[in-house]
């Protein structure tokens, strides 16, 4: 299996980073800052594709049978 099969995989949710203007955004509007955020591998195979460094944020969008769209943010970690 590929690296790219493994990011575009069915079962795995769609992962994009966010710009830094709306990272800034996200922590004001929760009053946080990355380390208060869910931990996402930097070797995680979702990541594989994406240009990502630690403190980055990323934003997983899921489809849910009860909101429709679920959206979450996780932050970029080495542990």
């Amino acid at each position: 299996m590929t690296e790219d099969t493994k990011a575009n995989h069915i079962l795995v949710p769609k992962h994009e980073k966010i710009s830094e203007k709306e990272k800034e955004a996200l922590f004001e509007r929760y009053k946080i800052t990355v380390r208060e955020l869910p931990k996402i591998m930097i070797t995680d195979a979702a990541l594989a594709e994406l240009d990502v460094q630690l403190g980055d944020v990323i934003k997983i969008t899921r489809g849910s049978p009860t909101s429709g769209i679920a959206i979450y943010y996780r932050g970029v970690s080495s542990e």
